[in-house]
């Protein structure tokens, strides 16, 4: 199987998806979404976090900087998991970097459940913590861009597009099975009972579950694509990262402006929405929660629907009309909370929708690498990316909405959305001068 590039003028013809092909994308959306529960169930109870890693007295808002801190870590560690698994799943294989990398993500979420807090080790508690959260990164830095590989060499032509926006999907099911689960815990339970140890209950349940995704990866196959490069004696002699960045830099960077949007779409209107408009917006605590689990199950649709559409009408087109979809629903969501937020309820589940226009840039960035490399270029141009803009969005998109109006964050989401719009374009001029 050969992925059509994004300058490829032409819609590759669809086949059909075989019983095989179905059982990898399941196991392999089964498996990101509970590494992606991992990686982000810590913010879902930072507030917890923060009041118990750190001395007794300290100030909340120190306490939260802090815990955004450790949060952020996780995204900056992102590249070194990403380029050094990248590096071997491209030499080696990538079934065994897609096994090591859910493996590597179980065995800190069970841990950070089970470590002693402050008033029982005292500084070494944050610390381990924060090489806990380092270890998730490294984990989750091979994990998604391997996953995004692995199904893409394994759907049939006019596939990849369904293939890579189900497996972005199945990721993105893991923030509603985390929204999920601290819903449910915050409904349950006291504040007391949070923090003395309900805050460990999701962190354990992702470990095992996490160990069990493991189990299940052994059924997984190598790729086509790879089985057949090893065959030939086509796999890079040299480091692949050298090659990407000495002959591929145009791929890295449609790459990395694009993770742009997906990071802010992700983090600000999916993960942090919810504490940025309860207090400034009055938006009831339980219509927050409700609508975030909405708008969780709605991206998990969404990226389906804009994965088929790449399919259909190409990536180039998909992704001007997400990133426009995305654009003018963050401003309707933020419109009508400025007016009161009478129907926040409706327009969140669909701004969760248009949010799925993400499940566009995994195509986009398959494509924009050679098979040899495929794995090294769109490991190196996301991790990187979202290391940049992933660990600055929380505190940055805090500070602006306490700075400079409870609407900025919207602002922030728009102007990258402008930026992939211009993306597509360049995609869609480049397509013209070829066929020309």
């Amino acid at each position: 199987m050969q992925a059509a590039t994004p300058l490829s003028p032409d819609v590759v013809p669809s086949k059909s998806l075989s019983r095989a092909d179905i059982k990898t994308l399941f196991l392999a959306a089964l498996g990101g979404a509970l590494e992606f529960y991992d990686f982000v169930v810590f913010l879902f109870v930072a507030a917890q976090l923060g009041h118990l890693f750190f001395p007794a007295g300290t100030a909340p808002w120190l306490a939260k900087l802090q815990v955004y801190g450790i949060f952020a870590a996780g995204y900056l560690a992102r590249p070194l998991g990403g380029i050094v698994m990248a590096h071997f799943g491209d030499r080696s294989g990538r079934k065994k970097m897609f096994t090591l990398s859910v493996f590597l993500m179980a065995l800190p979420t069970l841990a950070i459940g089970l470590l002693p807090v402050y008033a029982q080790i005292g500084i070494a508690a944050p610390i381990l913590l924060l090489l806990l959260r380092i270890t998730q990164g490294v984990a989750i830095g091979g994990e998604v861009p391997g996953a995004w590989v692995f199904v893409a060499e394994h759907a049939p032509p006019g596939r990849v597009g369904f293939a890579c926006g189900s497996l972005t999907s199945g990721l993105t099911i893991g923030i509603l099975i985390g929204s999920l689960v601290a819903a449910w815990l915050h409904h349950e339970l006291t504040p007391e009972q949070m923090l003395d140890w309900g805050w460990r209950v999701p962190f354990i349940i992702g470990g095992v579950f996490g160990f069990i995704a493991v189990w299940l990866r052994r059924w997984l196959r190598e790729t086509p694509v790879f089985a057949a490069m090893r065959e030939r004696k086509e796999l890079s002699r040299e480091m692949p990262l050298r090659n990407v960045l000495r002959g591929h830099l145009g791929g890295v960077a449609i790459s990395m402006l694009t993770t742009w949007m997906l990071t802010a779409a992700i983090l600000v209107l999916i993960l942090m929405l919810p504490n940025l408009v309860q207090k400034p917006f009055h938006i009831a605590q339980e219509d927050v929660s409700l609508g975030n689990s909405l708008a969780a199950f709605c991206l998990a649709i969404g990226c389906i629907f804009y994965g088929w559409l790449v399919d259909r009408i190409g990536v180039a087109w998909a992704l001007m009309i997400g990133s426009l979809g995305l654009l003018l629903g963050t401003y309707g969501l933020y419109g009508d909370l400025a007016a009161g937020g009478s129907h926040f309820l409706g327009w969140y589940p669909a701004v969760g929708f248009l949010v799925g226009a993400v499940g566009v840039i995994p195509s986009l960035m398959v494509a924009a690498f050679p098979p040899a490399i495929r794995y090294s270029g769109l490991s190196f141009a996301y991790n990187v990316a979202y290391a940049i803009f992933g660990a600055s969005t929380a505190a940055l998109i805090d500070l602006l909405a306490e700075r400079a109006g409870q609407t900025a964050p919207a602002h922030y989401v728009a102007i990258t959305a402008v930026v992939s719009m211009l993306v597509a374009l360049y995609v869609m001029v480049r397509q013209k001068v070829l066929v020309n």
